[in-house]
This record gives structure tokens, C-alpha cells and sequence, in this order.
């Protein structure tokens, strides 16, 4: 990859982890639902006027339920569940969960498109279980913390874009990437809204929990599908996704700096499991993959 490529790929895992920061320090006073409902809509305002300037707006309307569709899938619904999860888990831990949608997209593919891992791949899915196995292990009990919940509701999420994925694949193959991704945050809106008003918090939230969700919405939805999207163009998808691998590491890096939260060595160590078994699963560390054109 070229220079101009490696920073992309840096600035949008600063981007995509820096989002699991915001959603801890806005979500206690937004709630869930209104604040992702904030989030798609201010990354929808963000991504329409690229999309007119495209000259693909008039493409949303009969592509609508389609997109209305990926749009539950790929934002409101995850979306949703991570800002309930981080209400009790720190930033890198959910994080590190969020790694493991490759997984998850593997397996959808294999039980939905017949996509047939390879045995290095099969591999890769069981060691990356194994890692959300040993980072779990202690948060699964069903006690007052209310970890356990969250815990699901992180695993509910990943396994949501998993489908997505694949539906994406089966349903949406002739939508242009930036269609779909502007199409989805809007489908994703209009989906949030009524539930969004009806749990709409009594006190107004901060001013910087608005800054927060505004920054969710521009930066870590907006601008990071704009970036994203730019470098499966340059670089192609296989290097684009390795993305994966550098969201955790920053998440990590933002929490502990601006929310004092510290990592153990236990969740490390798990970490460091599921992203190679996600490596794996991915093909990324398979040298008889043909390489990209940088």
C-alpha cells in the first residue's frame, strides 16, 4: 500500500475505535436507541449530499426496501445493541468483541451462500471462539452487574453484521458501494426514529454528550464509510478489512487515555487469540492468496 493508503487505514481505525469512546460517554445520558437514531441521521446528512453529487440520488427510491433492510442489519440494529453493551463494558472490551464479525460473516456465508471454508479458515473460526471464550469467561453470569447482557447484546451485534454481509452479497451486488452505504444509514434513521422519540431521555443530555453523538455520526459513520469505501477502491477489499485488526487496538488506546480505563493482561491475551483466529478466518495470513494491486 502506498502512504496516502496506510494513513486511510489508520485514520479509520482511529475513526471506528474512537466510536466505542463515544457511545460510553454519551449513551448514559441519550440512551441506546436516541442515540444512534443521532448517529445514522447525522451520517446520512454527511453521505447525501456525496451521493447527489454522485448523481445516484434518484437510485434510493427504487432500491428503498432493499436498503431500508441492510440498513436494520448493518446499523440500527449492531448499532443499537453496542450502545446498550457499553453502558457496562469499557471501550476495548467491546472492542474486542466487535473483532469478531469476520467470524461471524464466515460462518453466515457458509450457512447461507454455501461459501465452504478452507481448513485454514476452519481453523481460524475455532480459534477466534476459543478467544471470545477466554475473554468472556468471567463476565458470563447472570448476576446484578448486568455484564452478561451485554456480553449477548455485543455477540447479537457482530452476528447481525454477519447477515448483513451476506445479504448485502445476495441482495445488493448491483448497488454501488456508496449507494448502499448512505441508503443504509437513512434506512437505519427512519427505523430508530419512533423508537427513538418514545424513549427520548426527560433531561436534556450535555453538551458533551451531544458533542459526542455528533462526532459518531460525522466521523465515525460519515467519514469513516467515505474512507473506508476509498480504500476498497484503491487497495481492494482483503487489505480494506484488515481494519478489523487495528479498531480494537485503538479503542483500547482512547479509553484508557480519556476514560482512564485499563486493560488486564488476561483480556489482552484473549484479544491477541481472537484476532488471530479472526486473521485466519479472514485468509489474511494465508500466503497463497493472490495479492492486491496497491
Amino acid at each position: 500500500m502506498k502512504g496516502r493508503d496506510v494513513a486511510d487505514l489508520l485514520l479509520l481505525g482511529a475513526l471506528w475505535g474512537a466510536s466505542f469512546l463515544f457511545m460510553r460517554v454519551a449513551v448514559p445520558q441519550f440512551g441506546p436507541l436516541p442515540l444512534m437514531a443521532v448517529r445514522c441521521g447525522v451520517g446520512a446528512a454527511v453521505l447525501l449530499p456525496l451521493l447527489a453529487w454522485r448523481g445516484q440520488l434518484e437510485a434510493l427510491r427504487p432500491n428503498a426496501g432493499r436498503l431500508l433492510t441492510v440498513g436494520v442489519l448493518n446499523s440500527a440494529l449492531p448499532f443499537a445493541l453496542f450502545a446498550y453493551a457499553t453502558l457496562s463494558l469499557t471501550a476495548g472490551f467491546t472492542a474486542l468483541l466487535n473483532s469478531t464479525v469476520p467470524i461471524w460473516g464466515a460462518l453466515v456465508a457458509y450457512a447461507w451462500l454455501g461459501d465452504v471454508p478452507s481448513r485454514r479458515q476452519r481453523a481460524g473460526l475455532a480459534i477466534g471462539f476459543a478467544g471470545v471464550l477466554l475473554l468472556v469467561r468471567d463476565r458470563i453470569s447472570f448476576g446484578a452487574s448486568g455484564d452478561s447482557l451485554a456480553v449477548i447484546a455485543s455477540l447479537v451485534a457482530t452476528l447481525s453484521y454477519g447477515v448483513s454481509a451476506s445479504y448485502t452479497r445476495r441482495r445488493l451486488a448491483d448497488v454501488p458501494a456508496l449507494l448502499s452505504a448512505t441508503g443504509s444509514q437513512v434506512g437505519a434513521t427512519l427505523a430508530l426514529a419512533v423508537p427513538a422519540a418514545l424513549t427520548w431521555p426527560a433531561d436534556p443530555p450535555a453538551a458533551g454528550a451531544w458533542g459526542a453523538a455528533i462526532a459518531l455520526g460525522v466521523g465515525c459513520t460519515g467519514l469513516a464509510y467515505i474512507l473506508y469505501f476509498r480504500l476498497i477502491a484503491r487497495v481492494g477489499p482483503a487489505r480494506a478489512i484488515s481494519v478489523t485488526y487495528l479498531v480494537p487496538v485503538f479503542a483500547i488506546v482512547w479509553g484508557s487515555a480519556f476514560l482512564g480505563e485499563t486493560p488486564t493482561l488476561a483480556m489482552l491475551g484473549a484479544g491477541a487469540v481472537i484476532l488471530l483466529g479472526t486473521a485466519l478466518a479472514t485468509g489474511l495470513l494465508d500466503r497463497r492468496a493472490p495479492s492486491q494491486a496497491a
